[in-house]
């Protein structure tokens, strides 16, 4: 490390002093520092779950049994709540162990600093098709309760968010903790009535054999069904946007800190699992008790108004489905813009080195989604969301292997997470490599390009390709390219005695901010402490420290 004057150029550190302070309200690109994370293990958990209020879940499942019939559909949602399970529990840990989200855990798990700034492409993406599914769910109530067109709808729906994601983490967990037992017992309640009060409804749902009477039993069916449901892969990164400011984990908490990882991590799949039976189930009720109930069986707002219909009067019904709707929307569509704009952001800050301001990408992310909504993008729901399924699974598929393989059981991998730039290659063709084969195998595969018969098992493609190419690689490459450095220039350890990061305070001379000790590394230039946010931002590299020989 060299020694010499400090930085002073006036505009240069004002620059980095504005973005440092604007990143402190969420540690939008860092790590979440001990002295922030303040809330319980149970705070932590309700709020990311949470942000799985969404009823695109109910329509997601209808749709699916609709076409499949309800056996195919059931299977097809064991499926991919066994992936979904098993891809996120590792990712979940890490996440809450290290207190990070996961791009900064994929960058130091296979994808290089650089190379990660597809995978933040990929998950913005998700958030703002996401985005649109919900805000689309939104539109219809807004219609068929106050009369909006369904263009102004899908406007609403979209700027009513935009002032609850400001202030992040604050205010996102206040929301979710105060609107979740009202959600739930709207939700509960519809189906529970349909259970006691019409029990023949049960044995006419396992009956279902979709509309066009053909789903009996077929392999082929259950992947397809599995391949819309595995779209919601990525959720686990929303899950994590929160999981990242779990407490450290300690012999006294250490209970209640598992439960809270594996309830809001991978667990959200058994809640998410659960409402994608439940809309089948009213989606079959409908079409089989209301008149022209197929045209809508597959639209939640209308699910819930004909089961309020049967329990209160008319009125109270709508006013009952609104609120369930809207309730719902704002729960999940907080979380798509927050976990968009956190994904867009960091990629722009990486690739430009200059950071805009987390709420200008909060805008685009809204614009994108209401562009899709504007569009319809309802009506092509199965095949957006299998498409995009095959993608997701690549990415999350190989951040969990390279964890749990090459990480945990193989030792190739460097357990201790590392985000920083010029601690990490540009780019590892471990992770980018695997998620590019998988991920362009298993589309051919979605297309046919790679036969029909083999079309419906793209999505076990993806899983196997992403399973299994990280540790691979890792061993042909004998992990040479994991780290660049593997000293960072500072003696304090990253990690405490229990295994939780360093709460130690040190001072960045680039943006005149304190942080603690693994948000920093030492500077090339000077003899003194540089943040990750600085070093990102730094356009000539004079901050960054060079490669290990």
């Amino acid at each position: 490390m060299a020694t010499s004057e400090l930085s002073t150029d006036p505009p240069a550190r004002a620059t980095a002093a504005a973005t440092a302070s604007e990143t402190l309200e969420d540690y939008t690109l860092r790590f979440a520092p001990r002295s922030y994370r303040r809330w319980s293990t149970g705070v932590v958990s309700v709020s990311a779950l949470g942000g799985i209020a969404y009823l695109a879940d109910f329509a997601i499942g209808a749709n699916i049994g609709i076409a499949y019939g309800t056996t195919n559909a059931l299977w097809g949602i064991g499926l991919f709540a066994v992936v979904i399970f098993l891809s996120g529990f590792p990712l979940a840990y890490y996440a809450a162990r290290y207190n990070l989200d996961l791009d900064l855990i994929t960058r130091g798990s296979g994808f290089g600093y650089y190379g990660s700034v597809v995978t933040n492409v990929v998950f913005a993406t998700f958030t703002f098709i996401f985005f649109a599914l919900e805000g689309s769910i939104m539109a219809q109530g807004l219609e068929l309760g106050l009369g909006l067109p369904l263009w102004l709808g899908y406007a609403v729906s979209t700027l009513i968010i935009f002032p609850l994601v400001v202030y992040g983490m604050k205010v996102l967990s206040t929301l979710q903790v105060w609107t979740t037992p009202l959600w739930l017992l709207l939700m509960v309640a519809p189906f529970g009535y349909l259970v006691v009060s019409h029990p023949e409804s049960v044995g006419a749902f396992f009956d279902y054999q979709g509309e066009n009477g053909d789903g009996a039993a077929s392999l082929s069916s259950v992947l397809l069904a599995a391949g819309v449901c595995l779209s919601l892969i990525a959720q686990i990164a929303e899950q994590i946007d929160y999981l990242r400011f779990m407490p450290p984990k300690t012999a006294e908490n250490r209970r209640r800190w598992w439960t809270a990882v594996v309830l809001a991590g991978p667990g959200w799949v058994l809640f998410g699992a659960a409402k994608q039976v439940v809309g089948l189930f009213l989606a079959v009720y409908v079409i089989a008790n209301v008149a022209d109930g197929a045209t809508v069986a597959n639209e939640p707002v209308h699910q819930f108004l004909e089961i309020y219909r049967e329990i209160v009067p008319g009125w109270l019904a709508l006013a009952l489905a609104v609120v369930l709707v809207v309730i719902s929307q704002v729960k999940i569509n907080v979380t798509n813009a927050y976990s968009g704009s956190l994904a867009w952001t960091n990629s722009f800050t990486r690739v430009t080195k200059h950071y805009p301001g987390r709420l200008v990408f909060v805008a685009v992310n809204l614009a994108i989604a209401l562009v899709l909504m504007e569009a319809n993008m309802f009506d092509f729901l199965n095949t957006i969301l299998g498409f995009y399924a095959n993608i997701g699974i690549a990415w999350v598929v190989t951040v969990a292997s390279d964890i749990a393989i090459n990480k945990y059981l193989l030792g190739i991998s460097p357990k201790q997470p590392e985000f920083r730039r010029g601690m990490l290659y540009a780019v590892n063709p471990v992770g980018f490599g695997a998620m590019a084969a998988a991920s362009v195998l298993s589309i051919a595969c979605f297309f046919g390009l790679l036969g029909e018969t083999l079309r419906p098992y793209s999505p076990l493609l993806a899983v196997g390709l992403a399973l299994v190419l990280p540790p691979v690689l890792a061993v042909a490459t004998k992990g040479r390219w994991y780290l660049r450095r593997t000293d960072d220039g500072i003696d304090a350890p990253l990690l405490d005695d229990e295994g939780n990061p360093s709460d130690l305070v040190l001072h960045c001379h680039v943006c005149d901010t304190d942080f603690e000790r693994p948000d920093m590394a030492a500077c090339q230039a000077h003899d003194a402490h540089v943040c990750s946010l600085c070093l990102s931002t730094d356009e000539a590299g004079e901050h960054v420290l060079p490669a290990q020989v």
